[in-house]
């Protein structure tokens, strides 16, 4: 799924587009007990509960392609008989009326999800005619052809309000805060079946991690039957380190500094892209050739790569590997920060035997919020 099919999904999350049917939820505490379920129809439920719940599936869709949000396309061998994409379609199919159906969902949820705390299960179904497009890009709702019919997981943690004070309106009084449960935001979920090209995709899925580098990857991994890309921390390891070992002595402060210049000219030629800019082990290569990486450094390219852990399939988003608010330089003592579009003010020169990093002071300088004069040259 691309951007504007995400904030498609999101955007019905509105009572004037509403096309849910039906919410079911299961609230287990930190013991793994089922504490409580509900299952009702979703245009029943208060206005004001409503409006709650819809804060809630547009979290389970927010984030950033690639990082939060990631498309996993299911194996063949869980779109077989007894697989988990067969469990989801039979869940789907069932409108979330089937009791059982939804009893065996919770106990996989619950068996998958490794967590000390209570939290809260949502479920929710609907079906979206999905509006055509005229030439012009707006929507004819009047011309609706397929039916996107979908269900959606949000896993919220349920936590004890903090201790305080409140006023009391009965005694009007200020006295001791009465403390309650309540459902925060979800750390996960999935949207299933993935929203593809603007229409169904039952061969994929949408899921969703709140903290991109704890994604609860066994509850991926064994409720969905796919395996999670690499995190957006990990893409960047990969990707530094596949940078260092290619270029060897060839990895200069030049040399680097134009890597990330081209990343970000990418980025910015593909700005009004909604598809997510992603690199593959070829892209990769031709990238580092298109920032002057001398030939005879990229003739092993193809091992360095799998030696910084990519492969055939690894896919490299490079929102997740180009720095684009920010240039930094490190050393052991000193941290260096510049916005990307002045690296070029930075120069590398070797000052009485060592190598310095210059940067001019000619305009006003201040030093923890005080002006100071820079040092010139005696006239």
């Amino acid at each position: 799924m691309n951007k504007k099919e995400v904030l498609e999904i999101r955007r019905l999350f509105h009572p004037d587009r509403c096309p849910l049917t039906r919410i079911c939820g299961c609230y287990v505490d930190g013991e793994r007990n089922k504490k409580a379920k509900q299952k009702e129809a979703f245009l029943s439920l208060p206005e004001e509960e409503m409006f709650k719940y819809f804060d809630i599936f547009k979290k389970t869709l927010s984030g950033t392609i690639g990082k939060n949000l990631l498309d996993m396309e299911f194996p063949l061998a869980q779109e077989a008989d007894g697989g988990t994409q067969k469990f989801l379609m039979r869940l789907r199919a069932s409108r979330l009326q089937d009791e059982e159906l939804l009893d065996e969902f919770y106990d996989k949820v619950i068996e998958t999800l490794s967590s000390p705390e209570n939290y809260y299960i949502i479920l929710i179904h609907g079906a979206y005619d999905i509006p055509r497009r005229g030439t012009d890009n707006q929507e004819l709702f009047d011309a609706s052809e397929d039916v996107y019919e979908f269900v959606m997981c949000a896993v919220c943690p349920v936590r004890l309000s903090k201790p305080g004070l409140s006023y009391n309106e009965e005694t009007n009084s200020i006295a001791e805060r009465v403390r309650d449960w309540f459902v925060e935001s979800p750390v996960t979920g999935f949207l299933f079946p993935a929203f593809s090209d603007r229409n169904t995709d039952i061969h994929s899925a949408l899921y969703y991690s709140r903290d991109p580098e704890t994604r609860n990857e066994e509850f991926a991994r064994l409720l969905l039957g796919c395996e999670l890309p690499l995190t957006a921390a990990s893409q960047r390891d990969t990707f530094n380190t596949l940078v260092a070992q290619t270029l060897h002595e060839d990895c200069t402060y030049e040399t680097v500094k134009t890597i990330h210049e081209t990343l970000n000219g990418l980025i910015e030629e593909r700005k009004d892209d909604p598809e997510p800019l992603a690199l593959d082990k070829d892209d990769v290569r031709q990238l580092l050739s298109a920032s002057g990486v001398p030939r005879e450094s990229l003739e092993h390219f193809d091992e360095e790569f799998e030696d910084a852990g990519g492969d055939s399939q690894t896919a490299l988003y490079v929102s997740n590997v180009a720095q684009t608010r920010k240039f930094e330089i490190r050393t052991p003592n000193i941290v260096i920060q510049v916005k990307p579009e002045c690296a070029d003010l930075i120069e590398t020169r070797v000052i009485d035997g060592r190598s310095c990093f210059v940067i001019p002071a000619d305009d006003s300088v201040e030093v923890n919020g005080i002006p100071v004069r820079a040092a010139r040259e005696d006239l």
